[in-house]
């Protein structure tokens, strides 16, 4: 037997679990709006689980909603969570390249009140969703994803907690960190050129300020986008690094069970 996830449901400590023979992991495309854009985004559960569980929301990278955070939100699903990859670009929007990336992901952190807002949006689906329990909600994103996340943090909704890997850490309104209600978890590649030094010390201030309970991890030799094989170098200094995508993943499930416990 395989233990998934460990949930506090009474005052005695009560275990729900799915072994793999068990598990039925179930996906589907869902469409939902932020004003009058819609946004289709991508909901993964194990239908072998009747109870109510904690949500996280996932936001992809710069390249909008394509396989690999797909892939990633099923990770979580078995894992024994509701995980909901949200939408920010909108229907079909699906950058092809570097260049459409930068374009589509420029819009957004240009305008952080409607980043926030689409992030939002996805939010109020997973809260919404018939097995999620709303009161213990994580977000996680990647790159672009990374930013978003802690851009929704600062936007002040009740969150658990959020982890931004190789994320952008800058925001226009720093003191906007009072707001956060969420921990903090940063997980960073030391030698990332897309986030320097400059802004991983913005970033400490800014949490040191707000005393908000952060964390971050600096994996050393590590460039950007370490957690995906799709990066060969290409940006320059975006490269996958299997141990830190590893170590990464295992501080995400140790940072979740604290946040989750009851």
């Amino acid at each position: 037997m395989k233990f998934l996830l460990s949930v506090v449901l009474t005052p005695a400590v009560i275990l729900f679990a799915a072994s793999d023979a068990l598990a039925v992991i179930r996906t589907k495309t869902i469409e939902y709006k932020q004003g009058n854009t819609v946004l289709q985004g991508y909901l993964a559960y194990d239908d072998a689980i009747k109870v109510k569980r904690p949500g996280v929301l996932v936001v992809h990278e710069w390249n909008g909603l394509q396989s690999y955070i797909k892939k990633r939100t099923v990770q979580l699903a078995k894992l024994g969570y509701v995980a909901f990859a949200a939408d920010i670009y909108g229907k079909g929007v699906r950058p092809k390249n570097i260049a459409e990336s930068a374009a589509q992901s420029k819009i957004y952190r240009q305008d952080r009140k409607l980043l926030r807002e689409r992030a939002k949006a996805g939010l109020q689906v997973l809260q919404n969703y018939r097995w999620t329990d709303a009161k213990r909600i994580a977000a996680i994103g990647y790159c672009f994803g990374g930013g978003t996340v802690l851009e929704l943090a600062r936007s002040g909704v009740n969150l658990a907690g959020v982890v931004s890997f190789h994320g952008n850490l800058d925001t226009p309104n720093p003191d906007d960190a009072k707001n956060i209600k969420a921990k903090v978890l940063v997980l960073h590649g030391a030698d990332d050129p897309f986030v320097p030094d400059e802004q991983v010390r913005a970033f400490e201030n800014e949490m040191r300020q707000a005393k908000v309970d952060w964390q971050l991890i600096s994996y050393g030799g590590v460039e950007h986008a370490f957690t995906n094989p799709d990066y060969k170098g290409e940006p320059k200094g975006a490269l996958y690094n299997p141990l830190a995508d590893q170590r990464s993943w295992k501080a995400m499930r140790q940072f979740f069970a604290e946040i989750f416990r009851r």
